[in-house]
């Protein structure tokens, strides 16, 4: 029924008995009401709190604009969700080529969303209704809070608050920051305007918000313990400048107890207001909770969302990641630390998905950002309230980390007896370096072998696909990524069990090239030991630098923010092929070309062991 969704039409409030609306959405994805879409949680949270919540998804931003007027004004704000997936990742590829399809529209179809929709959205709301305020968020708004590179225009920009003219920036997971907002903006009990808004915010400064204000409009002035980056125009002059600024970007966004962060542009001061603490169980599972209907809406029927169709038989079991890799984004949106959902509110979801017409007994994936993170944290947690790492598992795994797998065994065998389920897939990817961690416990140790063995003959659907990333140690310390010596080794754990098990499974390893740090010559070695593993390589991507991670910092910086000591990239597209190329040294059509670039190099030798 059109009324289980959230209006996206006049006629569907109508159907509601709505004659007015207190929050309208704007995604840049199609409209599926299911927890593993962002504009759909932000919505069914909003109306948990009694709020009147309508939804437009991929409005048509040329002409008239009428899709942004259809619902017209709302009584508190619009909010603005771009996508789950970065606007510009989304629709280009490492070589800034068009993609062909975008997941997460109606028949894949690309053209249904502009470059930076937060931006565009934003202005056309802010020219349509200048006096309503515009809160923007999502991944798009958590990677471009602050000064950040930008690959596609290759420039540093500002802040995209700035850029985009929105009121006010909500980064990170926006279920807690979101509802704040709401709840004091209905405490006024009348429809709020941008002066109204704006003298709120500065009076009751909300966590996890960005605002760009006046010096005399900060709350409490600048205090001794604000962090005061670098401005933008400084930056814009000094990539060292830059480089500085991330460090301390990334080590509040993984903080427990983070400080407030400052910057100036234009004479004005983006003021980043320290991320709320991660969220509590029961707090996690509210949000998974609500009575989402799992479809695309209803005006999608006949048309193919793929990105639906990856996720409509999996469950999302936790969130965060404290893997810290190099190059990605997990950590400055979701964070490092696990918040994990109950067993009840797993077997919940799952026992919903065995309800679904074109159930057929197999669950895709029962994962998370990192799949066998699920229920991990330090064993003193005051340590970890005092920690700013990054990484909880680089450059060594912490003392301080139970790496237990004994939580996630017992959701996989739960979810396994369940009525209707057949058998359960693990599709998220697989640290095994936490497998292989020796925690100095032998029931631990014993619980992880047990785990790994069960992954593997249990779980695999065929492939089981890790990412070691390269073979390079020097590279994978930049990556913070783990030796390669462990991939040997899982590997290895992986054969012998299969063949114990008499299962024909492949292990399908990921791999980056033009990484920070990377050579040529580093890569004409990974083709020699992973043609050695006998690999003929398919899951494998050139670097893309995206906003808010420390290897894009480096990569546009020339310097690592930590160290601030120079760091080779590969930039030119000559030089990002002469990498990518020997991904495919099996390929005929590549051979001559390798043959050539290895001689160049000095590195004749490695023709032998490639070619023979």
């Amino acid at each position: 029924m059109l009324t289980d969704f959230l209006p996206t039409t006049k006629k569907e409030c109508e159907l509601q008995g709505w004659d007015e609306l207190d929050v309208i959405l704007f995604s840049g994805d199609a409209y599926v009401d299911h927890p593993s879409f962002g504009a759909a949680v932000i919505g069914r949270v909003l109306q948990a709190e009694g709020l009147r919540v309508g939804i437009v998804p991929q409005p048509d931003w040329h002409g008239d604009y009428r899709d942004f007027k259809k619902l017209g004004r709302p009584r508190l704000f619009f909010g603005i969700s771009p996508g789950c997936m970065d606007s510009m990742v989304n629709k280009y590829t490492a070589n800034k080529r068009l993609r062909s399809e975008d997941a997460y529209s109606p028949d894949g179809n690309p053209h249904l969303r502009p470059d930076y929709p937060t931006i565009v959205y934003t202005q056309i709301l802010k020219q349509l209704y200048p006096d309503v305020p515009v809160l923007i968020g999502g991944i798009e708004a958590s990677l471009r809070r602050l000064t950040h590179y930008d690959y596609w225009q290759d420039k540093l920009l500002p802040s995209i608050l700035y850029t985009s003219g929105a009121d006010l920036l909500t980064y990170g997971m926006g279920e807690k920051p979101n509802t704040a907002i709401a709840r004091i903006l209905m405490d006024q009990g009348k429809p709020i305007d941008v002066k109204l808004f704006r003298n709120l915010m500065m009076r009751y400064p909300q966590r996890q918000t960005v605002m760009l204000m006046e010096e005399k409009e900060i709350h409490g002035g600048i205090r001794p313990d604000d962090i005061v980056l670098h401005s933008h125009e400084e930056c814009l002059l000094n990539k060292k400048a830059q480089a500085e600024n991330f460090r301390h970007i990334e080590e509040e966004s993984n903080k427990y107890a983070a400080q407030r962060i400052l910057q100036q542009i234009a004479g004005k001061w983006l003021v980043v207001n320290p991320p709320y603490q991660p969220m509590s169980q029961h707090e996690l599972d509210g949000a998974f909770d609500l009575p989402y209907t799992r479809l695309p809406h209803p005006k999608y029927k006949g048309k193919r969302i793929p990105a639906y169709d990856m996720i409509k038989f999996s469950v999302n079991l936790h969130r965060g990641c404290f893997g810290g890799c190099a190059f990605c984004t997990i950590s400055a949106h979701q964070g490092k630390f696990i918040t994990s959902r109950s067993k009840e509110s797993i077997l919940k979801e799952v026992k919903a998905i065995t309800q679904l017409p074109d159930f057929k007994g197999y669950i895709s994936d029962l994962g998370g950002p990192s799949a066998n993170m699920y229920a991990m944290q330090g064993k003193d947690l005051q340590l970890c309230h005092q920690c700013k790492r990054p990484s909880c598992i680089h450059p060594h795994v912490c003392k301080n980390l139970n790496t237990d797998h004994s939580a996630l065994l017992d959701i996989y065998h739960a979810v396994d007896k369940l009525p209707g389920i057949k058998k359960s897939f693990i599709g998220s990817g697989v640290r095994y370096d936490l497998l292989l961690h020796d925690t100095g416990d032998e029931r631990i140790n014993k619980v992880n072998h047990q785990y790994t063995r069960e992954l593997i003959t249990q779980h695999v659907s065929g492939r089981l696909k890790v990412a070691p990333e390269h073979t390079s140690d020097n590279v994978l310390w930049l990556m913070r990524k783990p030796s390669f010596q462990l991939f040997y080794d899982f590997k290895r754990i992986f054969e012998q069990t299969c063949q114990e098990a008499h299962l024909h499974q492949q292990l399908i390893p990921y791999f980056i090239s033009s990484h920070p740090g990377c050579t040529a010559q580093d890569m004409a070695e990974l083709a020699v030991i992973t043609k050695q593993l006998d690999f003929h390589l398919e899951q494998i991507q050139d670097f893309t630098p995206t906003p808010m991670t420390v290897a894009t910092e480096t990569w546009y910086t020339g310097f690592h923010p930590y160290t601030l000591q120079p760091v080779f990239s590969a930039k030119s597209q000559r030089d990002k092929l002469a990498q990518r190329q020997f991904f495919f040294w099996y390929k005929k059509e590549e051979r001559q070309r390798i043959m050539n670039e290895l001689k160049r190099m000095g590195r004749s030798d490695l023709i032998k062991k490639l070619f023979g």
